[in-house]
């Protein structure tokens, strides 16, 4: 793939133009109206949430409850990805805001107020991600580590064998694996992916590193400061904190292209991939509940991705509305399209895992 130009295949069906049309025809200004409120309202509910959390900390009760204080700081942090789900992600895709100087200010603080950088997850979420998802070497999401295979394209190495034990481990500390050590190897990279001769200034890497420094500061040192809870205390319950926010994000979001159904395409011999552009979407993604409002609420539409990688400048709060088009119009062309239940996905999951320890695997290509 190393100096191939990538490419997809031409249309060889009118279906995202037909896709397209009964989109448009769902989307009444009565409909838009109601889904750009909604997202505002949802904005808003978990931001006054995540302040009020963050505010109980210095409640003396939690002091002398130091069960509570851990349940604080959980449903703290929980709030926090839920935050970033529902606000930060629309954001920087511009769906939230008609104004692009909103969505950069709103992006900018939510996902920093998660010590996750949000500059460097901004580059590789659209520059590459959304590119080209599951395609080996050009998906960052997907880059290879020592210790996850997550593709058949990968190497394997002789611990994989094991992956689908040890995983929930791993998964344990991707969080707090992301704000103390991954931002900063993305910053030694110059490669990533399909990302190429990156380069940052010394600015670019102070503003890194102080925004740790602040995320911590908040997090950590200004409730020791201004409260009688003991360092123990706060490290302990903020470490639990992201263990099970680590859990959720992961298996909230890894759900969503990593799985027995979604295809890892590779290239031919002339650098195209098996699929169109759209129908690419449809074949990695896997949809969730993609009609449930509930479960638009809480993930933000991450749970109908096919929606929001053929629609990404639609606002999520309209992926319940424009699911049952895409699934539609996916059976008509006689297209991929996934959907499974959270459990059933969270099971082909670790399955995948497990079949991606046996060296030879290969997912199916179509």
């Amino acid at each position: 793939m190393m100096g191939t130009t990538i490419k997809f295949q031409k249309s060889a069906t009118s279906f995202y133009v037909d896709l397209s049309n009964e989109v448009h025809t769902l989307l009444t200004s009565k409909v838009v109206r109601k889904a750009n409120v909604l997202i505002k309202v949802k904005c808003l509910f978990y931001a006054v949430a995540f302040v009020g959390l963050y505010v109980n900390l210095y409640n003396s009760f939690l002091a002398e409850h130091f069960f509570w204080l851990t349940i604080n700081y959980v449903f703290l942090g929980l709030t926090g990805i839920l935050m970033a789900f529902n606000c930060s992600h629309d954001a920087v895709h511009n769906t939230f805001s008609q104004w692009k100087k909103a969505n950069a200010v709103l992006y900018y603080i939510t996902f920093n107020l998660q010590g996750v950088n949000a500059t460097l997850w901004k580059k590789r979420h659209l520059a590459s991600h959304h590119v080209f998802p599951n395609v080996d070497g050009c998906d960052a999401d997907i880059d290879d580590n020592p210790f996850l295979r997550f593709s058949p394209n990968q190497p394997y190495r002789n611990h994989h064998q094991f992956q689908h034990i040890y995983a929930g481990f791993i998964y344990c500390f991707y969080t707090i694996h992301w704000i103390l050590i991954k931002d900063f190897m993305y910053l030694s990279k110059c490669e990533m992916a399909n990302l190429k001769n990156m380069k940052y200034s010394f600015w670019e890497v102070a503003e890194v590193i102080l925004l740790k420094i602040g995320y911590l500061s908040y997090m950590i040192i200004l409730p020791f400061l201004c409260t009688n809870l003991s360092l123990m205390q706060i490290v302990f319950a903020f470490g639990i904190m992201h263990i099970c926010v680590s859990l959720f994000f992961v298996l909230s979001l890894i759900i969503s292209h990593l799985t027995l159904e979604t295809e890892f395409p590779e290239v031919d011999n002339n650098g195209y991939l098996p699929y169109d552009f759209y129908e690419h979407q449809l074949a990695v993604s896997m949809d969730y509940h993609p009609t449930s409002k509930l479960a638009n609420w809480v993930f933000g539409g991450f749970n109908s991705h096919s929606a929001h990688h053929l629609f990404p400048k639609l606002p999520h709060t309209l992926y319940t509305v424009i699911s049952p088009a895409i699934k539609k119009k996916a059976l008509k062309y006689d297209l991929p399209y996934n959907e499974k239940t959270i459990p059933q996905a969270v099971v082909s999951h670790f399955r995948y895992l497990k079949k991606l320890g046996h060296k030879n695997y290969k997912m199916r290509i179509i």
